[in-house]
């Protein structure tokens, strides 16, 4: 089979590796969509584990099913393999032929993290992935995540749609630890997928005022098809700009959306008191800042950060696409076949006339 294996931003090639062989509880997917993450060209995560084939955006139609693949799973010594005993053999949940989209991370559930509710904390959730990923025409999908993060798709969604499943539930999950209440103002600094994401959930969640900033003209536009209220470059004084759309208040939550570190000290000036900052987007490992801890502590800010999303955050996310809650279908600007992922990469690197890009992994 054709993969697209990553070895930096500007050297992504078409290379062959066999068809991934299934084990029991395991599935073999065919995929059909890939969506290019922000997360895929930060070069100082991704190039030191090159190369690799990335990609976990993802969705297709599975091809093949491993034996058991509905059993019950245990955790331990980092392995998910089906329970030698008392094993309860039940009608396999999946099939061939059945469209999918898939979690390439997922929680063992039983750690101390898990059960207190920060699946994304579960060292489990970190190490689990899908081999050999999801920039190729097969994957072979684990047993745990089969077991936990393979989602039957509605017909209502294309598998192009079903790629946004993944970053919506990343979503969620910030705006829920950021306690978003319906008629908060929100700021969102860096209007590129995830920002775009993060506009279309807060407006669907009922928020009040939603403003966005950005650099690029045309990100600034499509926030505002996202649902953006008002929009302004991120170069500009904000403060002054935020008080005069916001009833001369300042946002009640402000998301960072980019890894700039003059956008933390943006958010230091523009969140109002007893309001919210959410830090979504990793920053260089050598990035630091310091804090007005005083200030913070008389406006009463909260700061809080957010990685990932848990199982239910994907049921969630998949439901809010079939409903129409959040369209996303608008965000898609290319289509390309596998062949083309090294332009996908440059398009998405250069972040100027782009927002989704889509591997159409069949072609």
């Amino acid at each position: 089979m054709r993969v697209a294996m990553y070895y930096h931003n500007q050297d992504v090639r078409i290379e062959e590796m066999p068809v991934p062989e299934i084990r029991p509880g395991e599935l073999l997917v065919r995929l059909e969509a890939s969506g290019i993450c922000g997360s895929d060209v930060m070069e100082w995560y991704r190039r030191p584990k090159a190369p690799l084939v990335l990609g976990h955006e993802i969705a297709g139609e599975i091809a093949a099913v491993g034996e058991g693949a509905n059993s019950r799973f245990e955790v331990g010594n980092s392995r998910f393999e089906p329970r030698t005993s008392n094993l309860e053999l039940r009608e396999c949940r999946f099939k061939e032929g059945d469209r999918v989209v898939i979690a390439h991370h997922v929680p063992c559930n039983t750690c101390y993290y898990c059960l207190n509710n920060q699946h994304t904390a579960c060292q489990t959730l970190r190490q689990t992935k899908l081999d050999p990923g999801g920039f190729a025409e097969y994957v072979r999908v684990p047993a745990i995540n089969v077991d936990r993060g393979v989602f039957l798709l509605p017909d209502s969604i294309s598998f192009e749609e079903a790629t946004f499943v993944e970053p919506l539930a990343c979503v969620l999950r910030g705006q829920r630890l950021a306690r978003l209440q319906p008629g908060n103002s929100v700021l969102v600094i860096g209007s590129g997928m995830a920002g775009q994401i993060h506009i279309k959930l807060a407006r669907a969640l009922g928020a009040g005022c939603i403003m966005a900033t950005d650099l690029i003209d045309y990100r600034l536009n499509m926030a505002r098809s996202s649902g953006a209220d008002f929009t302004i470059q991120a170069d500009q004084d904000l403060p002054p700009y935020i008080r005069q759309v916001n009833q001369g208040r300042l946002a009640d939550l402000v998301i960072i959306c980019t890894g700039a570190e003059g956008a933390i000290n943006q958010a230091l000036s523009t969140v109002e008191q007893g309001g919210t900052i959410l830090l979504f987007a990793p920053s260089n490992p050598e990035t630091t800042i310091s804090l007005p801890v005083n200030e913070l502590f008389w406006k009463g800010v909260t700061i809080t950060t957010s990685y990932a999303g848990s199982p239910a955050d994907y049921v969630t996310a998949l439901e809010l696409i079939r409903a129409g809650n959040v369209q996303v279908k608008g965000l898609i600007t290319h289509r390309l076949g596998l062949a083309e992922t090294e332009l996908g990469f440059k398009l998405v690197t250069e972040a100027k006339h782009s927002m989704k890009v889509i591997i159409e992994c069949q072609r």
